[in-house]
């Protein structure tokens, strides 16, 4: 049995997913600077997964309308892909991360519906997700406080930029991304204590005034996706199917722009994809 067999044997991971959605997805540029590239070693112990303990059973899946739960992730890597990066540095361009582990990444971003039900379906399932926020639209409704229930145990899902107003960053001049950006940095540091080190631009759009700006304040990699959540099901970049390490770029979005499907019954249909497709989810904070 090879060592990475072992650590996957040995690894005791929460039972998670997740999916996708679609929404503000649009064409990303810049020209892929700094894109990852390089495979990420094993990682020998789950310590920096806050939800390694947090195993969903099957009644709580049948509660939302699937059959059982998705297998358990492997260990995360022993180190991230900007583990090494110094403060300032030009942020890395992730597309998709990567890795031999038959895993996906989910991601929600802006922040427009907060359904109710979504938390509880993110408690009951122990998913992981990564939230990216635009400050104006989280800010709306029940504001912040939502976005903190669906953080779950041990912050195990986290929440990082997506501007303050979601322009198109490639139409603003330097000095304007920067305050986008940078001032979204400044909100979620004032409420979580630290700068995220997780920017999405919106629309995908960015240029070298986007990293420059994104470095100068904090961010250690600018995300982009393979995938987007459907109402049933998913749209691929490359293959029509899912790949290791694929970013699935989802949104909160809700029965008036879904053509009356909920949040939840659209992750659920995601759920089922990801299963048949012979993938679970991992956290991707465990990985960039």
């Amino acid at each position: 049995m090879s060592a990475r067999t072992s650590v996957r044997a040995a690894a005791t991971g929460a039972v998670m997913l997740a999916l996708l959605l679609s929404g503000c997805s649009g064409s990303s540029s810049g020209g892929g600077k700094g894109e990852a590239s390089a495979s990420p070693a094993p990682r020998t112990d789950a310590a920096s997964s806050p939800s390694a303990s947090a195993v969903p059973d099957a009644a709580a899946y049948r509660r939302w309308g699937l059959d059982k739960p998705l297998a358990a992730p492997p260990a995360p890597p022993a180190t991230r892909l900007t583990d090494a990066m110094r403060t300032g540095a030009t942020p890395k361009v992730i597309r998709r991360v990567p890795t031999d582990d038959k895993v996906v990444f989910l991601t929600f971003d802006d922040g427009a519906e907060k359904d109710p039900e979504f938390v509880k379906m993110a408690r009951d399932l122990k998913l992981p997700f990564t939230m990216f926020l635009t400050d104006d639209i989280a800010r709306a409704g029940g504001g912040y406080g939502y976005f903190e229930q669906l953080r779950g145990e041990g912050n195990r899902n986290g929440i990082h930029n997506h501007t303050l107003s979601h322009p198109n960053l490639r139409t603003l001049s330097a000095d304007a991304q920067r305050r986008e950006v940078c001032g979204q940095q400044d909100v979620l540091e004032r409420r979580y204590g630290s700068k995220p080190p997780l920017f999405r631009p919106p629309y995908g759009n960015y240029n070298d005034a986007t990293l420059a700006a994104a470095g100068s304040c904090g961010v250690k990699a600018l995300l982009l996706w393979e995938a987007t959540m459907q109402i049933n099901d998913m749209r691929y970049a490359d293959g029509g199917k899912l790949r290791s390490g694929d970013i699935v770029l989802a949104h909160f979005r809700g029965p008036s722009e879904l053509k009356g499907t909920t949040m939840t019954q659209m992750v659920a249909n995601m759920l089922r994809s990801i299963e048949r497709q012979g993938f679970t989810v991992a956290r991707l904070e465990d990985y960039v």
